[in-house]
């Protein structure tokens, strides 16, 4: 593939030929997934290879083609949905478009709508050209103003000035006074709008990437302790905040504040758009399920409600988190996130409720499900119930993953919980929550690890530098289960939440985890 895309660099028709039917099907199947028009698909396609071939230079990573390549296809067809989104623009939608029930009855409001359109299209077409393209483009055609500047090769904050400036000459010789109030009300590229993401990292990016709007973090950790369908139920919020505080050492203050989160939430009509940032693992799905089950029990409104959700970004070899992207990078996503349809929204609920059910047959249920609306999240489902204790030795995918590494010589906790977060990408795991897990495996009486260096674990407010340096080590027991010549999930019998699976302290688990068919069984008694 490296030597087609040297080849198409330098022209040569050839390896043009050999990309495209490389990846032609590949694309297809994106676009079609995006549009549901096989016609419009093609066509979606071949601007993304023309796109493409025109930037191919910029491709510092040939092996990178493939996820570049996919992200170039996806922003083709959002382009294409906004477009269409905006047959009528936002203009003509306020101007030109009246209600049908009111046409038979007032004929001559259909008239005034259509006359005010056509003063307001003379209007602009006697603006400077530098500003008439512009006003075109943002408020006509729909393009966010990230599109147009990487169109025109003009700075962001060069367009809002020019959208600025056409605004005030339009004020002073439009003749109509309600087609300037309609113009003043009209959507200018973050007036209005909400972006809720995942992290401090990816919000700090997000407010530096000239993006406009309000942004806050969702500070919830819903892959970790009790969990319930309604979290604004005071008695389990306080069940939750105790336990978070005594496995992971924040504080309840702490975690409470999450009231003031959901008091911005409850006021979202407030909003023209909210964009919901989050990613392709488990920590994200499950905040992005429970966001999407709140608002699949509320009416939008005028509310447009979007989703940027990505699992991978051209100029990052390994794509972890949003937290990775310069404000730079986080910059060209503008205006890449979709609006999102009843039936995605729905699907987030579905996940959210199958998630916190107590009964595991709604988690067998699910995941039994065709996961095909919202992308990432069958693969999130998978992994969170591979959290269950095994079939073979009753050690969880995190447990197991953890012995393997000390296994294999990586014996220091910061190391260990770099190794096993990357290979279990998926869970999204944050440093807090394994050290809890590795805690776990280091308590007696039936320890699985040995840590010697250090006698306690970090906490939500500790940066203990003797804990980076501790050393871990295979108790008997730990060779023993990892050799699968034990069942620690026998021997501990202590709580566990698993989404709002509970195992209560004492028991033996009901229900293990099957590593070769990827699925619950339950234990014989």
């Amino acid at each position: 593939m490296n030597e087609w895309i040297e080849g198409a660099i330098r022209g040569e028709p050839e390896a043009y030929e050999q990309l495209m039917k490389q990846f032609r099907g590949m694309a297809l199947a994106v676009a079609y997934h995006k549009l549901e028009d096989a016609f419009w698909a093609e066509d979606i396609v071949q601007e993304a290879f023309t796109e493409a071939f025109a930037n191919l230079s910029k491709l510092e990573n040939a092996e990178a083609f493939p996820g570049w390549f996919k992200v170039i296809v996806e922003r083709q067809c959002y382009r294409w949905l906004r477009r269409k989104q905006h047959s009528t623009s936002p203009v003509q939608d306020l101007l030109y478009n009246v209600d049908s029930s009111d046409e038979g009855d007032n004929p001559e409001q259909l008239v005034l709508q259509k006359e005010r359109y056509r003063i307001l299209r003379d209007s602009i077409s006697s603006l400077p050209s530098s500003m008439r393209h512009v006003v075109d483009m943002f408020y006509f055609q729909g393009y966010s103003l990230k599109e147009i500047s990487d169109f025109l090769s003009v700075s962001v904050p060069a367009l809002k000035k020019r959208l600025f400036d056409a605004r005030a000459k339009l004020r002073r010789t439009l003749p109509v006074a309600d087609v300037i109030t309609v113009f003043n009300e009209l959507y200018e590229g973050g007036k209005g709008m909400l972006h809720i993401t995942n992290g401090d990292h990816a919000a700090d990016r997000l407010r530096r990437s000239g993006i406009e709007g309000e942004v806050i973090v969702w500070r919830e950790l819903y892959t970790f302790g009790p969990v319930a369908k309604d979290m604004g139920n005071e008695m389990e919020r306080s069940k939750r905040a105790a336990y978070l505080e005594q496995q992971l050492g924040i504080p309840q203050t702490e975690y409470l504040q999450i009231a003031e989160l959901e008091r911005k939430l409850h006021a979202f009509h407030q909003y023209k758009e909210i964009v919901l940032w989050f990613e392709y693992d488990l920590y994200d799905q499950a905040m992005l399920s429970f966001l999407l089950h709140y608002f699949n029990g509320q009416s939008l409104g005028d509310t447009k409600l979007n989703l940027l959700c990505i699992d991978a970004y051209p100029e990052i070899e390994v794509f972890r988190g949003l937290g990775q992207l310069t404000p730079g990078q986080i910059g060209r996503l503008s205006g890449t996130w979709h609006v999102m349809g009843a039936e995605e929204i729905q699907a987030g609920s579905q996940f959210w409720q199958a998630y916190t059910s107590s009964d595991i047959q709604d988690h067998m249920d699910y995941l039994q499900q065709n996961g095909t609306v919202l992308p990432f999240a069958h693969a999130a489902f998978e992994a969170h119930l591979s959290r269950l204790p095994s079939q073979s030795n009753g050690l969880t995918s995190i447990e197991q993953a953890t012995l393997e590494a000390v296994n294999q010589g990586v014996d220091h906790p910061y190391s260990l919980f770099k190794h096993v977060s990357e290979r279990l990408h998926v869970l999204g795991m944050g440093d807090l929550e394994y050290w809890a897990h590795l805690r776990r495996m280091t308590k007696e009486p039936y320890p699985l690890l040995l840590l010697s260096g250090v006698e306690t674990f970090p906490d939500f407010t500790q940066h203990n530098e003797n804990f980076r340096n501790a050393v871990l080590s295979l108790t008997d027991l730990g060779i023993q289960v990892l050799s699968e010549e034990a069942d620690w999930a026998e021997l501990r019998r202590d709580e566990m939440w698993i989404g709002g699976l509970w195992n209560a302290q004492g028991e033996k688990p009901h229900w293990r985890w099957d590593r070769t068919s990827h699925f619950p069984v339950e234990m014989s008694t």
